[in-house]
This record gives structure tokens, sequence and C-alpha cells, in this order.
């Protein structure tokens, strides 16, 4: 996958997404404990985490670049990047767009050997894309109920996710559904819901 993937995911989200009125996203997203704003902003924050971790010459593999996170409120998500209220949707659709686009340009640039830390496998430059479009792509689905907007990415990106970041997965001719149920969203046919789950960030050459 390549900063062009990541891209597109953001780009669906600023369409479907970019005119939920500044007062409509103050509720929980789905299940999360998160309000819908906070789901946006995690969303954010990890594209720009993703950047940092394959952004230098010699990235840390033992753990995240030590900057600071920190939370807003009691059980919200702990992040670096937050977005001003005042903003409203335009400026947290921004926001989203601008760390977006920060993974893109490091995952294009980076040399293809780069191997940066996750917590789900040490990974290369493209690892890194398909993480940060699987966040966007599921956390978008978590918000869409409850803002009243209707998401259903493209098969072909979801598929581009599983192939790289869940082997093994069943084959469907839906791939979305089959990307919900591996992120413990949703049930397939013969597959129950999924208690715990987690990708396989490791280049797919380095795998045993």
């Amino acid at each position: 996958m390549s900063g062009a993937d990541v891209l597109r995911s953001v780009a669906l989200v600023r369409e479907a997404f970019g005119d939920v009125p500044d007062d409509g996203w103050g509720r929980p997203a789905g299940t999360l404990t998160w309000s819908c704003w906070e789901t946006i902003e995690h969303m954010a924050d990890d594209l720009f985490a993703y950047a940092g971790q394959v952004a230098l010459a010699d990235p840390p593999r033992e753990t995240y670049l030590p900057i600071v996170w920190r939370t807003m409120r009691d059980d919200g998500p702990s992040s670096t990047i937050f977005v001003e209220a005042t903003g409203g949707t335009l400026g947290l659709m921004r926001v989203l767009e601008a760390c977006g686009t920060m993974l893109a340009g490091v995952v294009d640039s980076a040399p293809a050997d780069r191997r940066g830390w996750h917590p789900y496998g040490i990974s290369d430059p493209e690892g890194f894309a398909a993480m940060g479009v699987v966040e966007v792509l599921v956390h978008a689905w978590d918000v869409a109920d409850t803002v009243g907007r209707a998401w259903k990415p493209p098969a072909d990106l979801c598929q581009a996710v599983l192939d790289r970041l869940f082997p093994g997965v069943p084959s469907s001719d839906d791939p979305w559904q089959v990307l919900l149920w591996a992120t413990g969203r949703a049930e397939l046919p013969g597959h129950p819901a999924r208690a715990d789950w987690r990708w396989d960030g490791r280049p797919l050459a380095e795998r045993g």
C-alpha cells in the first residue's frame, strides 16, 4: 500500500462527513466511550504518530517516538493531536487531512527497507500506510451511525488492507464486512464476532 491509499481514505471521510453540523460530534461513537469528535481526533493522531515512526533515518525499534501524549478528560483517548472546538467540522476535517498528508508523504519518500516500531510488529512504510488506512476506515464506521451518515468504503481499498495486515482471514465477495469482522466489529457467516484481535504489521517478506 502507498501514500495514495492514505490520501484516498481521508478524502472519503471528508466527503462522507464534511457536512456534519459543528454541534453534531458530541455523542459517543457507536459502542466506544469516545465522542465522535474524539474518535476523528484519534484517527488524525494515529496518522501523525505513524508518520513519525518511519520519518527518521534511525526510527525507534522499541517504542513510539517520545512525543507527549495526554488526555483531555477521564476515559478520553491519549493523543498528541487535538483540534480546537472553535474550528468546527471544517477544522476537524482539515486536521485529519493534514495528518494523512504527512503520513502519505513520509510513506512515499521513505526507503522500502526502513523499519519502525509498532506494538503489532516492527513494520515498513507500506505497513504503516496500511495501518493508517485501517484506522481511518474502521473508526469512520464507529462514527457513521451516530452522526447519521452512510459509510461503506470501496472493496479494493478494504481488500488491500486485509491482504497487508490480516493474513488468513476468510475470503468473501464483501471485503468490507470481512474487515469489520477482522477488527472485532461484526460477525461473518460461520465466524462469530472476534472478542480479541490484532493485525500483523510485519513486512510480508519477513513473516515466518
